[in-house]
């Protein structure tokens, strides 16, 4: 046999960085990659893990960077408008206008240090947050089976895989036993490959090669050993993200912030123009309109607006972690808020999820100690995932007082989502063979041929399959779920077994389990109901078992749907289908993601809750994805949100807390767009037909920082019931709306204020424009307060912060005309009158602004209607 090229790079003295750089390892026997690896079939020490990280780096596809100040720093200055204003200060030197210059970069110095502070603690928590939920691998380091986070995984771990565990790196298969792989990340095949030890051709694709396995793609059945081979970028699908820069998809609300920007840019950039043409056609300083029109651009620009997303989802992902949520997509926050359908299982949001088993009866429906002998053997002998009827089993023959005699296992069939069985062959002091099967009671029917009747069998004629079947719909109805048991005496000592064996079993009896719904979900389910969430109850047991569990939660079935009418539905007809209903029973793994699919179709933000190998696709196709801290590795990746207890009153809290965040950005936007759009068309307008400039460049800069404090505290302001009501979407056309209405009103009362310093006061060029910094910035302050409730602004409290950072600039903006160096801004002293005049013009804006809200809102409101 011709031996395939092994290229080993290593120093004599010390290894270097890359250990042993291995091609077409494939090819290679499992002792040549373990020698070529200095490793073992136990795997590497303990010791040796740390200098294997150090030499390979982290099993990750990117270096993992921790978010550092100066990083972060820096990043400020990466904005379009902050390079504008630096450009500015540059022109104000280069003309030797230095203190326009010092005074430019000062406020530029200013804004980058309060969104910097901002963010940096932003970051680190929500870095704290996520480290909480890690996705880990059994490896074996010694000959001992440890739980170690996926990235620290190195060349020559031996990795102990099992269904739903997440596949952390390549290598090839050392040990398999009816072992699947769902590999469609990466080849594209519609249906798990089985993996065997073994060699392959040095030109075999990815799909051909049979005896590897590869980072991200997933195990669906059986059990393996696995020799790590490649981690990080060198692995099959690090080198296809390298490639590609996959980015997730954007949520609704990111492509609604997105086109808000693009609106604002257009805005933007075509009055900047204008503006510096018209000023310059008319003979004004054009130095003066240049840095004018570039303020007048930063000022009309949300330039905080970035900064305040990314702190309202830090400050919304802080406190749903106090509640028991940890958010591991930040941007899915809002999704959360906006969902008003959620798909789940029953167990353990509906029932206690603490599965018990009431009883192991015979095929006339008692007692039975065979039947409970055989199950144990059967739950103890498996080595697949774990689960909680298994555990249930123990638990009662335990205390039964059941246990493993002479018995031994010999092979072991695992459960796979279309057998819906498990088996193991177990031998006794004689060597005789036995055949164990447990699982889905309609597929061991299937397989059987014979019943057990006492000590004795007979055939499984329509008398005998009629009458297990009334037992199992009785007991269905009741709420239990019913498993069958069956077994073969085989002949022979093969040395494995397979799927193939499973034929010709006798029935021996049935395992009945009970997970009682929880006592106080009820009021869960109204609670979700009354803040617009429909329950939607996606299960693989059959209909008698789920509508049993929704009556005694009184969970109203508006309508059920089975697996089976499922597959003969097409997807036209689902999409109306499954608005309709709330249950879908005997529900398998691919029809979980059609029916969250054909939701979406219909306009719902759907959210899914999974913690089991089938719920991934479902959890991917979701705007939602919710799992659960005790989850198989697939669906934690799959995840948005990972909840530490499974319950439903745990999610209605990360409802609010996801409705609270959008409503809190949204009031950043809605202030920027009611006040500054308003004072900065009313400043371009003012430009064209005064003698002078309304306000200097320092100035509207000095403005737009000073009105930004407040905005950085709105991520913790309080949020009125009616935000957290019902669901809330993005909306252009609100936003649009509020942007023309709110803007004229804001520049009505500018007008106002240029004809009252123009006419009233004959005020000079520099109280017009100490009179207006003051009556423009003290109506952007007032507006956030106005606008961030629907009802009347003293009737709903704001946030603590919000209240007094902005009163804390109200009584800077009154003082700054008065302070020893208000000349660096151009400012002076006003006469009382007109300061009162400013402040009354001040107070009738609010005034107005709320009659102007009230009637906003109950047009909104009819037309809803």
């Amino acid at each position: 046999m011709k031996r395939s090229s092994l290229v080993i790079n290593k120093s004599q003295a010390q290894p270097s960085k890359a250990l042993a750089t291995l091609e077409a390892y494939w090819t290679l026997t499992a002792e040549q990659l373990i020698a070529a690896l200095h490793t073992t079939h136990n795997g590497i020490r303990q010791a040796d893990a740390a200098s294997r990280i150090k030499q390979y780096g982290l099993n990750a596809l990117k270096a993992q960077r921790q978010t550092t100040a100066f990083g972060l720093l820096l990043s400020q200055f990466k904005s379009p408008l902050v390079l504008i204003l630096i450009f500015a200060a540059i022109v104000s030197a280069f003309v030797g206008e230095w203190t326009d210059a010092v005074i430019v970069l000062a406020v530029v110095i200013g804004s980058t240090m309060l969104g910097f502070v901002q963010e940096y603690r932003a970051s680190n928590a929500v870095e704290k947050l996520r480290s909480q939920v890690t996705i880990k691998s059994s490896v074996l380091r010694g000959g001992k089976p440890q739980m170690v986070p996926s990235e620290q995984v190195v060349p020559g771990d031996v990795v102990l895989l099992s269904a739903g565990s997440l596949i952390p790196a390549d290598g090839i298969v050392l040990e398999a036993k009816d072992f699947f792989v769902n590999q469609a990340v990466l080849t594209g095949e519609t249906f798990p490959v089985e993996k065997t030890p073994g060699i392959v051709p040095a030109k075999a694709s990815l799909a051909e090669r049979t005896n590897g396995v590869f980072m991200g793609t997933s195990v669906r059945s059986g059990i393996a050993q696995v020799l790590i081979v490649q981690t990080g970028k060198s692995t099959a699908f690090g080198q296809i993200a390298e490639r590609l820069s996959l980015r997730p998809a954007q949520t609704e609300f990111e492509r609604g912030v997105q086109n808000f920007g693009y609106l604002l840019t257009r805005v933007m950039l075509v009055m900047v123009v204008i503006v510096l043409a018209i000023n310059i056609f008319l003979a004004k300083p054009p130095i003066d309109s240049l840095l004018f029109a570039l303020a007048l651009a930063v000022g009309l620009a949300p330039e905080l607006l970035p900064a305040i997303i990314s702190i309202t989802l830090a400050h919304g992902a802080q406190q749903m972690a106090k509640r028991g949520v940890i958010v591991r997509r930040l941007n899915s926050i809002e999704n959360f808020g906006s969902m008003d359908v959620l798909c789940t299982d029953k167990t353990g949001t509906l029932t206690e999820g603490i599965v018990r088993l009431d009883g192991a009866l015979d095929p006339d429906g008692q007692p039975s100690t065979t039947v409970l002998n055989y199950t144990y053997l059967n739950s103890q002998f498996q080595t697949g995932i774990n689960n909680p009827l298994d555990d249930a089993v123990s638990a009662y023959a335990q205390q039964a007082g059941v246990k493993i005699g002479v018995e031994q296992k010999i092979d072991e069939i695992p459960y796979d989502f279309v057998r819906k069985c498990l088996s193991v062959v177990t031998a006794d002091a004689k060597d005789e063979r036995t055949l164990i099967t447990k699982g889905a009671l309609e597929n061991i029917l299937k397989i059987c041929s014979q019943v057990q009747a006492g000590d004795e069998s007979h055939p499984l004629d329509g008398k005998t399959l009629a009458g297990i079947e009334q037992h199992y719909s009785d007991w269905s109805d009741k709420g239990f779920r019913v498993l069958g048991v069956a077994i073969r005496k085989l002949d022979g000592q093969a040395a494995s077994y397979s799927s193939a064996d499973e034929k010709g079993l006798t029935f021996i009896g049935f395992l009945l389990f009970f997970d009682p719904p929880k006592a106080d979900v009820q009021q869960a389910i109204v609670d979700l109901a009354k803040r617009g969430v429909q329950l939607k109850i996606i299960t693989g047991d059959n209909e008698k078992v789920a509508r049993h569990v929704a009556e005694a939660v009184h969970l109203p079935i508006m309508g059920l749907l089975t697996g089976r009418a499922l597959n003969d539905m097409p997807d036209e007809a689902l999409w109306h289908a499954a608005e309709r209903t709330n249950i879908f029973a005997g529900v398998d793994p691919n029809q979980k993601e059609r029916i969250i699919l054909a939701l979406r179709k219909t306009k719902h933000v759907v959210g899914y809750m999974g913690d089991g190998i089938n719920d991934a696709p479902a959890l991917h196709a979701a705007d939602v994805g919710i799992s659960v801290d005790t989850a198989v590795d697939v669906a934690k990746d799959a995840a948005d949100f990972v909840l530490l207890k499974q319950d439903l009153d745990i999610l209605r809290e990360g409802i609010d807390v996801g409705r609270v965040t959008f409503a809190n950005t949204l009031k950043y936007i809605l202030t920027t767009i009611s006040a500054n759009f308003g004072n900065m068309f009313s400043m371009a307008g003012a430009s064209l037909f005064l003698p002078f400039l309304p306000l200097l460049a320092p100035q509207i800069l000095l403005n737009n920082f000073l009105s930004d404090i407040p905005a950085t505290t709105i991520a913790g302001d309080n949020v009125d019931p009616e935000w957290v009501a019902k669901p809330r979407r993005w909306n252009t056309t609100f936003i649009r709306d509020y942007m023309v209405l709110f803007g004229l009103v804001s520049s009505i009362f500018d007008f106002l204020t240029f004809g009252a310093l123009l006419f009233l006061f004959r005020a000079s060029p520099a109280e017009f424009r100490t009179g207006w910094f003051i009556e423009s910035l003290l109506t952007e302050l007032v507006i956030a307060l106005v606008v961030r409730t629907r009802g009347v602004f003293f009737r709903s409290r704001p946030g603590t912060l919000l209240l007094v950072s902005t009163l804390i600039v109200v009584g800077i903006t009154l003082v700054l005309p008065y302070l020893p160096f208000n000349f660096l801004f151009g400012f002076i002293p006003l006469p009382a009158p007109l300061l009162l005049m400013m402040l009354g013009l001040t107070a009738l804006y609010v005034l107005v602004t709320e009659i102007a809200k009230k009637y906003f809102y109950s047009r909104l409101e009819n037309a809803i209607a």
